[in-house]
């Protein structure tokens, strides 16, 4: 095959934004009701409405929401866990309205929940049947009528009839976040994890036990220091949960005798942070062994604890599991992804030692050889901590990859420096083809997971505690130099790009008159802390006391860590994107940014999208965000556009200055 020498970013590739789009979906929880599989998929050809499937038996699927209709609850803002299915019949969350609707077979759905006095004013999400199915527990957020903010909005545990219209009625309120509720088999007690202001759920949450007669709790687990997640209740009446109380997201089981002992105790992590509701990281399967999904060195992976206690790691090419549930007998089904494929949803049946893998719904085929695909590579390198202590951090690089093209010799590549968003979250080891929309182009990519990810225990995710603009700024700012300084990106073009928490750290590296960036990319990102503090949603109208500290007693620390107060050492042009009905960063926060960069002069882009939130989902909006973010760099690094994917060029203020 002839080899075709190109500059580094102009390399023509098929990964256009119509591919990344097509046909593309977001694959969530899935579920398990007999010999059925139900998943969800966010669709973005749909304007980005999460669609329910059906799997049977045979491998029939089929679509059960209605034209119209949308799984997906607006709790906490970022939702999760709005269906749950027993029986054949389906009960959704609908966006629209936030009400829950049950669906049977045939039927057209029927709403369960009243209509609020606030238009979406009652929110619902993670529901759990009790052992008869004939009542459902659940999560309901509720925004009063003439309410202050986050300030008023009051989040509770409700039970609903299960198969018609109801008042629900309230089994938990008080805390300022309760989630996860779930039944004892009998009935008769309630699991559920509370937590108050301003501790997040990966910092102190409890889980409490409810006997439903007395009133009276027990408390199982958690407190300061100590985040527990994923309850689930055995049949003989113990309960499994996740705690991270020896430094790592590990299993425990606690007895009606109140006694709590390790079930899987490693250094690795089994759970996630909660940013949106319903994880399920582990499965009990029949013969009592429990299959679970581990994170370790920046990898995921599955494993099997058999009921002896031996651990073994399950031989399986998957670096990314998203959801494990119990199926029939000794199976689970997984949503799972590789380094060369997008998330698909699995069977895995365990026979004896063996393991037998089942594809209920495959990923896409982008029509890529593997040898096209560039996958990432974990690296470790040094930074700082917040008193500039030297110290590791981590990160997944991604170098350019084709075989079809080269850069000219003696040419390195662009590098494009990634922040997850979060910012207690983490970078996936998986195909994303918004990556590889770079990297086939001739970019390399790096993904950090800067000191506060997730992912490796949670020491490393308090490096971030009070340090949030200086830690994780250190991290990227370090991994970029560290891949420049070791000849494998041009140190001349090093661009910083994300999205949200990202998206404040991207334009926290670009104010500092040290900054190695010669671009950056801030997708819906934080200005101003103090508007953030004042203006956010419940979840996290405190989340920032632990990343800066209280406010207003470090309204000081608040200005001198805010982007908006160090225009003056923005010297590198940016592109900002930003959706008009974001209500976790508001819109304001990118237009004080842009406003403030064309007073001074500064090469800037901004792109507003009507209709979007937090986050990107339609389709057309999808690629009109990355075809523009190509063109922005096109111009400040200066390459050519293909010519032949139709990518119409953006405008960048001020460029000829």
């Amino acid at each position: 095959m002839t080899i075709t020498v190109l500059p580094f970013g102009s390399w023509p590739t098929s990964i256009t934004s119509e591919s990344v789009v097509s046909a593309a979906v977001r694959l969530g929880e899935v579920r398990v009701d007999g010999g059925d599989v139900y998943w969800s998929e966010g669709r973005p050809s749909e304007g980005g409405r999460t669609q329910i499937v059906r799997c049977a038996p045979d491998g029939t699927r089929t679509d059960l929401l209605p034209e119209g209709m949308n799984a997906r609850t607006a709790v906490h803002e970022y939702g999760g866990a709005a269906w749950w299915v027993r029986g054949g019949v389906l009960f959704v969350v609908n966006w629209d309205d936030q009400r829950v609707y049950r669906i049977e077979r045939g039927q057209e759905p029927v709403a369960l929940t009243p209509e609020p006095a606030v238009a979406r004013g009652d929110r619902y999400g993670d529901g759990a049947f009790g052992p008869g199915g004939g009542e459902v527990v659940a999560i309901r957020e509720h925004h009063p009528v003439g309410g202050r903010g986050a300030v008023d909005v009051r989040n509770e545990i409700v039970r609903l009839a299960a198969d018609r219209p109801s008042l629900p009625e309230v089994v938990v309120s008080g805390p300022d976040f309760v989630v996860a509720p779930r039944l004892s088999p009998d009935g008769s007690m309630l699991a559920v994890i509370t937590w108050d202001h301003p501790s997040m759920p990966w910092d102190d949450t409890v889980l409490r036990v409810r006997d439903l007669a007395t009133g009276a709790d027990t408390i199982v687990a958690g407190g300061v220091g100590e985040s527990v997640q994923e309850p689930r209740w055995r049949a003989d009446g113990s309960l499994l949960f996740l705690s991270d109380r020896n430094g790592w997201w590990n299993l425990y089981r606690w007895t009606t005798a109140g006694t709590v002992e390790a079930v899987i105790e490693t250094e690795a992590e089994i759970g996630v942070p909660a940013w949106q509701l319903g994880s399920a990281r582990y499965a009990v399967l029949a013969d009592d062994s429990i299959v679970f999904a581990r994170w370790r060195e920046g990898y995921d992976g599955l494993a099997v604890r058999r009921p002896d206690g031996s651990v073994t790691d399950v031989k399986l090419p998957f670096s990314a599991i998203t959801a494990v549930e119990r199926a029939d007998g000794n199976a689970v089904v997984v949503v799972a992804g590789t380094p060369t494929s997008e998330l698909g949803v699995y069977r895995i049946t365990f026979v004896g030692t063996q393991v037998e893998v089942e594809t209920l719904r495959a990923p896409r085929d982008l029509g890529l050889r593997d040898a096209d695909i560039s996958v990432p590579e974990p690296i470790s390198f040094p930074s700082t901590d917040r008193d500039g202590a030297p110290r590791g951090a981590h990160a997944l690089f991604y170098p350019p990859t084709s075989t079809r093209y080269r850069g000219p010799d003696g040419e390195l590549p662009p590098l494009l420096v990634m922040i997850h968003g979060g910012p207690t979250a983490q970078a996936l080891p998986l195909l994303a083809s918004s990556t590889q929309y770079w990297t086939s182009r001739g970019f390399a990519v790096v993904d950090v997971n800067y000191g506060g990810s997730t992912g490796y225990g949670r020491a490393y995710r308090e490096l971030l505690r009070d340090a949030w603009g200086v830690v994780d700024v250190a991290d990227c700012i370090a991994a970029a130099r560290w891949l420049a300084d070791n000849g494998r990106v041009d140190p001349r073009r090093l661009a910083i790009r994300g999205g949200s928490a990202g998206g404040y750290t991207t334009l926290a590296a670009l104010a500092r008159a040290d900054s190695p960036f010669s671009a950056g990319a801030d997708h819906y990102g934080v200005a101003d802390l103090e508007a953030l503090a004042a203006e956010t949603h419940k979840f996290e109208s405190r989340y920032l006391d632990g990343l800066i500290g209280e406010y207003p007693a470090e309204r000081d620390l608040y200005r001198e860590r805010s982007p908006i107060h160090h225009i003056e050492q923005f010297r590198s042009p940016l592109i900002v994107l930003q959706g008009s009905e974001d209500a976790v960063v508001p819109p304001n926060q990118s237009e004080m940014i842009v406003d403030a960069l064309r007073k001074r002069g500064i090469p800037v882009t901004y792109l507003l999208f009507e209709g979007e939130q937090h986050g990107f989902r339609r389709a057309e909006n999808i690629r009109r965000a990355l075809d523009s973010e190509l063109s922005f760099y096109a111009q400040i690094f200066g390459f050519d556009l293909p010519t032949d994917e139709g990518i119409e060029a953006v405008t960048v203020e001020n460029l000829s200055n």
